[in-house]
C-alpha cells in the first residue's frame, strides 16, 4: 500500500453528493492564490452551492459552474466606517440603489454591510444611527428580494473597536428595522471569540440571521481537531432551526487549501 501513489482531495474528480441540510459556500478572499474559475469548479465538484464575497463584476463567474455568489459586495461600506455614521448613509444608499438591482438580476441573495467602529461613539448612539441607515436602505432590498446583511465581528482580536461585536446589539438593530430583507451575518468564528454559547444564541435568534461564516478558533484556520468549536454539532443545531440560507467557509487554510476546504465541507455535511 505504501508504494501506491496518493491522490489528494484537491485532485479528486468524482462529484460529491451532499445531504443538503446545510447549503455550504466558500469565501473568495481566503483563496486568493487560486484563480476564481478554478475555485468555483472545485467548489461545485465537492458539493458546495456558492462563493461568498465577490464584487459585482465577478458575480456571474460562479454561475458557469452551477453555483451562485451567495454573498456579494455591493458598496456596503468598510468595516471601520459604515452605518453607525450618518454622514455615510447617502453614499451607502447610492451604492445599494445601483448594485442591489444587479444582485437580484445575477441571483445574488445577500449583500454585506457593516456597523463601523465606535471611535468614541456610544453603542446607544451607534445603534440609533445604524437603525436609521438600515431603514433608509431596507426598501431597496425588499423591492428586489435581496437580503442586506450586517456582519457581526469580534473586537477582541481582529477588528478592534468594531461596534457590531455582540449578537444582542445586532439583534436589537435588526429587530428595530423589522424588515424581512435586513438580517445579521452571524460569523461563528467572531462570535465564539466574543461570547461563545453558540447553539443557544443561534437558535434563539435564527429569525434575524440571514447568513453564516465559519472559521477555526483560535487562529481562523481549518475546522479540525486543533480548534475549540465542535463544528458538526453547530451545524446540527443550525439544521434543527430549518434554516435554509448559506453557511460559507471563511477560514485561512494552513495546509493544502483545496484539501482543507473539502475536509470542512465533509465535516459540516450533517
Amino acid at each position: 500500500m505504501a508504494s501506491l501513489p496518493s491522490v489528494s482531495w484537491s485532485e479528486q474528480t468524482t462529484p460529491v453528493q451532499r445531504k443538503g441540510n446545510i447549503r455550504q459556500s466558500v469565501c473568495r478572499w481566503c483563496y486568493q492564490s487560486t484563480p476564481l474559475d478554478k475555485l468555483c469548479a472545485y467548489a461545485a465538484r465537492i458539493g458546495l452551492k456558492g462563493v461568498d464575497l465577490l464584487n459585482p463584476k465577478e458575480w456571474e463567474v460562479p454561475t458557469r459552474y452551477g453555483l451562485i455568489c451567495s454573498m456579494g459586495y455591493a458598496g456596503g461600506g468598510e468595516i471601520g466606517s459604515a452605518l453607525n455614521r450618518t454622514e455615510n448613509h447617502a453614499k451607502l444608499e447610492e451604492a445599494f440603489r445601483k448594485n442591489i438591482p444587479l444582485a437580484a438580476k445575477a441571483g445574488v441573495p445577500n449583500v454585506i454591510t457593516f456597523s463601523g467602529n465606535r471611535a468614541g461613539m456610544s453603542d446607544e448612539e451607534g445603534a440609533k444611527n445604524t437603525i436609521a441607515g438600515l431603514n433608509r436602505l431596507k426598501k431597496i432590498g425588499e423591492d428586489h428580494g435581496v437580503n442586506i446583511c450586517i456582519e457581526l465581528l469580534n473586537s477582541k482580536v481582529d477588528h478592534k473597536d468594531y461596534m457590531c461585536d455582540h449578537t444582542a446589539w445586532g439583534v436589537r438593530v435588526v429587530q428595530a428595522v423589522n424588515s424581512p430583507r435586513v438580517k445579521l451575518l452571524y460569523d461563528i468564528y467572531h462570535m465564539q471569540i466574543m461570547e461563545g454559547d453558540l447553539l443557544r444564541t443561534i437558535q434563539k435568534n435564527i429569525d434575524w440571521i440571514g447568513h453564516f461564516h465559519t472559521g477555526g478558533v483560535p487562529g481562523r484556520h481549518e475546522l479540525d481537531g486543533t480548534q475549540e468549536v465542535q463544528w458538526d454539532a453547530v451545524m446540527r443545531g443550525i439544521t434543527a432551526t430549518k434554516y435554509r440560507g448559506y453557511v460559507a467557509h471563511e477560514f485561512v487554510p494552513s495546509r493544502d487549501p483545496l484539501t482543507s476546504l473539502r475536509q470542512a465541507a465533509d465535516l459540516c455535511d450533517v
